[in-house]
């Protein structure tokens, strides 16, 4: 097996942490090769008790990308899903379902499932516009605001938190413990000083420890949250277990938190970038003729330029092709769905912010198969109504400076981003 150390390499951090045209022009490039490549890894620093891995198959190519996610069986979750080759048990921990094949991955998904019924998503609807008009009336008055933090972080968690039957005093410390789970890398939220692999298990610890007394509270109760139906009830005469539950806790409030923040933060840039675009969808909203289409494909196309998970780790279970290039039994697979959403084969001009853009085959929740994000639904909902209440009370609401990006090659993220508008006042208690 060959390393080619000249290409761009998107397995590091550091590529994601550089102006966005320098990363367009370098996703161009491995675009451009006629198959995947194989690329090294990342230096494990000498402080993290983890293996040195040689390196993974970065894959690019959208139809590759399908191609992976529809062949579970010959590309396998259960090692990782992230490039760095943690112990089995640290997987699970933090990745829940994800990590697994079938038959453990169906199970598991057949079990959380009845949280994301559209019955129970029809109730949740209610609850992510009313808190997104409490984000707006709290930020309203101020003219300016960190986006990320006192926006798009905000919405997301709420709702998730509300979905698993968190109490609202707890928002604060699970944002804190998910920031540290997916931002590890990132001296911001864990110092560089101190054991990174240590600070993300204690932070999975707490969130645990937090879903456990949750739990424990809802036994025996009606309530109608996520965690009271799977504690409460049986499916098919099988329950979650404790562990099994706080593990995708976990999942949840970091996936569910994390991307869909990401998304409603980067579709500030693109609109600030953008105006004839920000137009088009803001009239769609507030104009004399609502069009709920246009509303439906702006954020679609703002979850394909977003991406916000950049990739997502396989491993071969036996040798195997993948558009020409030979890929032996153990070798990593990484598919960069950030590039397959760029892909000149798939989209016309695919750096173009176009909110009309149809058709819009994108990957930004994963290909087609097993794995494909069971919070889609949710997540489009939550970035349609966030948007939907900026444009009608913050009309004119802008980027006033670039995103601050996170030092991670898994989560196309956004820190902290400046944004400014006209104040207003907050709507008239009742």
């Amino acid at each position: 097996m060959s390393t080619t150390r000249t290409l761009p390499n998107p397995i590091a951090p550091d590529f994601w942490v550089r102006p966005p045209a320098a990363i367009d022009a370098d996703l161009a490039e491995l675009l451009a090769l006629d198959q995947p490549v194989f690329l090294p890894e990342p230096e494990v620093p000498a402080d993290i008790p983890l293996p040195q891995g040689p390196g993974a198959w970065v894959v690019t190519h959208h139809d590759h990308i399908l191609e992976v996610s529809k062949n579970p069986e010959i590309f396998s979750s259960a090692d990782g899903v992230t490039i760095l080759d943690a112990p089995p048990e640290f997987n699970e921990f933090f990745s829940s379902m994800i990590a697994m094949d079938d038959p453990r991955h169906a199970r598991l998904r057949r079990l959380v499932s009845a949280g994301f019924t559209p019955r129970m998503l029809a109730r949740l609807e209610g609850g992510v516009a009313e808190q997104a008009a409490r984000i707006v009336d709290e930020i309203c008055e101020r003219g300016e605001v960190d986006f990320v933090v006192d926006v798009a972080a905000r919405l997301p968690l709420v709702i998730v938190c509300d979905l698993m039957g968190i109490p609202a005093s707890q928002l604060g410390f699970v944002f804190d413990q998910t920031n540290i789970i997916l931002g590890g890398g990132d001296p911001e939220y864990v110092p560089e000083a101190h054991d990174i692999l240590t600070e993300m298990l204690m932070a999975g610890q707490r969130l645990a420890e937090l879903m456990h007394e949750v739990a424990a509270a809802k036994k025996g109760g009606d309530d109608d949250d996520l965690t009271s139906i799977l504690v409460n009830a049986e499916v098919e005469g099988e329950r979650l277990t404790e562990s099994e539950l706080a593990s995708f806790f976990i999942l949840l409030v970091v996936a569910g938190n994390e991307t869909t923040r990401n998304a409603i933060s980067w579709a500030l840039t693109y609109l600030t970038e953008n105006p004839d675009q920000r137009r088009i969808w803001s009239d769609a909203v507030v104009g004399p003729e609502p069009d709920p289409e246009v509303e439906t494909r702006a954020v679609e196309e703002v979850v394909r330029l977003a991406s916000p998970v950049t990739y997502m780790r396989r491993t071969a279970t036996r040798d195997t092709e993948l558009g020409g290039a030979r890929i032996a039994a153990g070798d990593k697979v990484a598919m960069f769905y950030l590039a397959a959403n760029r892909d000149p084969r798939v989209f016309d001009d695919p750096l173009r912010f176009d909110v009309r853009r149809d058709p819009n085959p994108h990957v930004g929740f994963g290909g087609p198969g097993p794995h494909f994000c069971l919070g889609a639904h949710l997540a489009r909902r939550e970035i349609k109504l966030m948007w939907r209440e900026l444009f009608r009370r913050l009309p004119d609401i802008e980027a006033a400076g670039e995103p601050q990006l996170l030092l991670s090659s898994f989560i196309h993220g956004v820190k902290h981003l400046p944004a400014r508008f006209t104040p207003t006042a907050p709507r008239p208690t009742s």
